[in-house]
């Protein structure tokens, strides 16, 4: 079976619209409508059916799916290994990280890792905190780094740090040593930005709420994202110190103080399978994270 009329079928179930799928794929309209018509001739049944300017799967479209979302991921997936052990791997390890968690502490544990095992072959994946567990316990990433603890016994959470929530605002140009601006009236004057990160803006807009404290908000969900529109002058935020560091060193961003309010702490996760299920990579991915994690132990469910 041709893996082309496979990935345009799968492009197209996703999106309910040929025209879409044509582009997505770099194709001509009338391309996506030969491969599909010829996937259903060697199969022997519709697969799509109009609705309107769209279309949607009839049911052994949805029955076939699955299927071929399989084919796909298993030539894919050799094609990946057999591409690594042309290129010296003997070994592959996937590590699934949420964006903070990847731009922040990874880099620092890849170069050492890909340094010391040469012979293992590392893909990185960006997901949300809230998908890593299910991940890990699916057995589709070997490694989850994220910002939420799994709770479940089938993964195994390790605590490699904690970090300090700040409160930052666009720097006004003023000196914060001298003349710290008052961050209640900050946040009455500008938007504040939130959801940006896991675990815990509904106890912070809760406590915000409980001192009387004035407020517009906008909900961000990327971290990265939400930190730039601070930069910009465009709103206020409440963020892991970790992710800005960086623009708190140049004085792109102010840390600005709150006396009457405390501020939460986040944490980031190890998330692994049972020790049983352990490959020589995740071992040996675990034993790189000790050199900077030395006490690394997993919690208790």
């Amino acid at each position: 079976m041709d893996l082309k009329l496979l990935r345009t079928f799968v492009v197209a179930a996703r999106l309910s619209n040929f025209h879409q799928t044509a582009d997505r794929l770099f194709l001509a309209q009338p391309t996506v409508t030969q491969h599909i018509h010829s996937l259903e001739e060697q199969l022997g049944v519709s697969l799509f059916e109009r609705v309107k300017k769209r279309v949607r799967l009839t049911k052994e479209g949805e029955r076939f799916l699955p299927h071929a979302l399989s084919i796909i991921e298993a030539y894919d997936a050799g094609l990946q290994d057999l591409t690594s052990w042309r290129q010296g791997y003997q070994k592959q390890l996937r590590v699934d990280a949420s964006p903070i968690v990847a731009r922040t502490l990874l880099p620092r544990v890849l170069s050492r890792f890909t340094s010391t095992y040469r012979d293992i072959a590392v893909g990185v994946e960006i997901q949300s905190s809230a998908d890593i567990a299910d991940l890990v316990a699916s057995g589709t990433t070997q490694v989850g780094l994220g910002r939420i603890p799994a709770n479940s016994a089938d993964v195994l959470t390790y605590l490699l740090y904690e970090d300090p929530v700040l409160f930052v605002a666009p720097h006004d140009g003023g000196d914060i040593e001298t003349a710290p601006p008052d961050w209640v009236e900050l946040l009455q004057t500008h938007l504040l930005l939130t959801h940006s990160h896991p675990g815990y803006w509904d106890d912070l807009l809760l406590a915000l709420e409980h001192l009387k404290v004035s407020i517009r908000t906008m909900k961000v969900t990327q971290n990265d994202i939400a930190r730039r529109f601070v930069e910009e002058g465009f709103g206020v935020s409440f963020l892991p110190q970790t992710s800005v560091n960086r623009e708190l060193l140049e004085g792109r961003i102010l840390s600005v103080p709150t006396p009457e309010l405390e501020l939460p702490m986040t944490a980031t996760y190890l998330l692994l399978p049972p020790k049983s299920d352990w490959t020589e990579a995740i071992e040996s991915f675990v034993a790189t994270l000790k050199i900077q994690f030395p006490d690394l132990q997993p919690m208790q469910v």
